[in-house]
């Protein structure tokens, strides 16, 4: 009987030290990822444009294979950026049209998507970049034209299942990288 009195009193006395902390959930936080800072350096590829990228990025053929379609790939970032070239023939309202089409198709699973008008009288360089977020599969779309000759678009991708927290840091530096671009854009 003893016993049993010692195994109460040190139950009840396990229970009184146990409730005396409540636990706290951790708070929200995103990760700190350091990134290079960006240097640029000018392509050197026989395309009637030019522009300058960052100096992490690759650059590759694209698969298509269409002439002067590239892609600037982010090894470090598991990204990329798709660039696409076309003439302008009397069909700028089609290329237009199928640019800004291009963005909308990812409202499914974006919760947002802003576009900055970009002009550069002095290059003849006019264009407009959108930001798509949420878990979209491209988080960043660009068109930029002469308005007469030269029409080209770009859109960022991952190597993996969009997650906009997970892949927010690496999504933001390729985005400056795209405006940068788009501001150093000259056709030949």
């Amino acid at each position: 009987m003893r016993y049993l009195s010692y195994l109460v009193v040190f139950i009840v006395f396990c229970f009184m030290v146990s409730c005396g902390n409540e636990v706290q959930p951790k708070p929200k936080a995103m990760l700190a990822l350091e990134y290079p800072r960006p240097e640029y350096q000018p392509i050197n590829i026989n395309c009637p444009y030019t522009f300058e990228i960052n100096q992490i990025a690759e650059i590759a053929p694209s698969k298509n294979r269409r002439p002067c379609w590239i892609n600037l790939d982010y090894p470090s970032l598991n990204g990329s950026i798709f660039i696409t070239y076309q003439s302008v023939n009397n069909n700028l309202d089609s290329l237009l049209r199928d640019a800004q089409k291009l963005p909308l198709e990812h409202t499914i699973k974006a919760e947002a998507i802003e576009g900055d008008i970009y002009t550069n009288d002095i290059h003849k360089a006019y264009g407009m970049f959108y930001e798509l977020q949420g878990d979209a599969a491209s988080q960043a779309q660009f068109y930029i034209t002469d308005s007469t000759s030269h029409f080209l678009t770009g859109s960022v991708y991952f190597n993996t299942q969009p997650n906009y927290d997970s892949i927010y840091p690496a999504a933001s530096y390729i985005m400056k990288d795209m405006r940068y671009l788009m501001e150093t854009i000259r056709w030949q």
